[in-house]
């Protein structure tokens, strides 16, 4: 099959179209013919030998796709052999197959192609995990995430604002911000030109917001909780601004605040099997409603995956960037 392989640590352009072997099926996995797969920024990490697959997964790139499945163990499941899913996996989805927890499959939600379903594994499985489980955002209470177009910040925007919760969102341009506003944010927030906690406080009458989404980490966190309310949680999910922090342990205490975090690849197929359940359950009835709706910036075919990486690092693209495999 063709993939498309690490061949070293480094830039971009180490990334090269291979031939690899099919993988091998195991117990309560699918094989899929990949028909699309998602870029992500633990793709960018991997690739520049920041981020190591967990024992025994593919090192080839790729967390997230829409496919086929042609093979597998599909005993006590509602699926079969021809039925088209997308997929969250552990390494793999830059090639024509890759094999797949049978729990971390779901179906293609209604209305959706083959390359839409493909954006939503990765980002979906994350922001669920930390903004709901984690982070317990609950009825009534207000989500500032921190970039809010890339593709996790496009997906906690629109899923909290779908459930009706108040969204504040940065952004690194106006442009941006405006973007944040069209997927649902009641405010898009410049942090180059605006201190994003001085606007929460003032748009939320010096209260200050229960959850924050944090994919920067550094110094951004002492602000974070500047901006929180009592009981409020911080949900970091990536350190793109460093991975040390001042914290005011005494706002800590005195208000109650909690800082918590998680990396999703290294969970159990049952810990993301559960989600993938919770996920079918709150969140699917809303796409199939029109609710939500994909937001791709630029697709490339699989053999151009070195150009779609540099787009991505470029963080100009608000959405998802996305391999078209078939």
């Amino acid at each position: 099959m063709r993939a498309i392989e690490i061949t070293q640590p480094g830039p971009a352009d180490v990334l090269k179209l291979c031939e690899r072997p099919m993988p091998v099926v195991k117990a309560g996995e699918v094989l899929i013919k990949v028909h699309a797969a998602g870029v992500n920024r633990p793709d960018v990490f991997q690739r520049m030998g920041n981020y190591a697959p967990p024992p025994g997964a593919s090192d080839l790139p790729g967390l997230e796709v829409a496919g086929e499945i042609v093979d597998g163990d599909l005993d006590y499941t509602t699926l079969d052999i021809g039925d088209q899913v997308c997929a969250l996996v552990q390494g793999g989805g830059y090639a024509e197959y890759v094999v797949a927890p049978v729990a971390q499959c779901l179906p293609i939600p209604k209305g959706w192609s083959m390359l839409e379903a493909a954006s939503i594994p990765e980002n979906y499985f994350t922001v669920w995990s930390n903004v709901f489980d984690r982070a317990q955002l609950s009825a009534g209470e207000t989500l500032l995430v921190q970039g809010g177009t890339s593709g996790i910040g496009v997906t906690a925007i629109q899923l909290a604002s779908a459930m009706g919760h108040r969204v504040f969102a940065t952004a690194g341009s106006d442009d941006k911000t405006a973007a944040c506003v069209k997927l649902g944010a009641e405010r898009g927030i410049n942090y180059k030109t605006e201190d994003f906690a001085q606007v929460v406080k003032s748009l939320t009458n010096d209260r200050g917001v229960d959850v924050v989404l944090d994919m920067v980490g550094g110094d951004y966190v002492p602000r974070e909780i500047a901006c929180l309310a009592d009981d409020g949680r911080i949900a970091l999910i990536a350190t793109l601004g460093g991975g040390k922090a001042t914290v005011d342990l005494a706002q800590v205490l005195r208000r109650r605040l909690t800082i918590t975090g998680s990396t999703l690849r290294p969970r159990s197929v049952e810990f993301k099997g559960a989600i993938a359940k919770n996920l079918l359950k709150r969140v699917w009835p809303i796409m199939a409603a029109g609710k939500i709706k994909p937001v791709i910036h630029t697709v490339f075919p699989l053999e151009q995956a070195a150009a779609a990486h540099a787009l991505m690092e470029s963080s100009s693209h608000v959405g998802k960037i996305m391999l078209q495999v078939i």
